[in-house]
């Protein structure tokens, strides 16, 4: 994946850094490295994802207001 940005005239080299940090985070491109920075077994990846699914259906759980019943 090939990623452009151009550097605008007299544009602080700090300003495009930062721009630069910005465009590589949304490409996805980061977390594609770290994905691919360690081997992981097939066993290890799917516990992880299953742990994923079961937090973030914990989160909504637990963020969602209880309505109490009066009597």
């Amino acid at each position: 994946m090939g990623l452009r940005m151009r550097v605008h005239d007299r544009e602080p080299i700090g300003a495009a850094l930062r721009r630069f940090k910005k465009l590589v985070e949304r490409s996805g491109m980061k977390k594609e490295l770290r994905a691919h920075e360690y081997y992981e077994k097939p066993c290890e990846a799917r516990s992880r994802k299953e742990a994923k699914r079961r937090s973030t259906i914990r989160k909504a759980l637990l963020g969602k207001p209880v309505k109490k019943e009066r009597y």
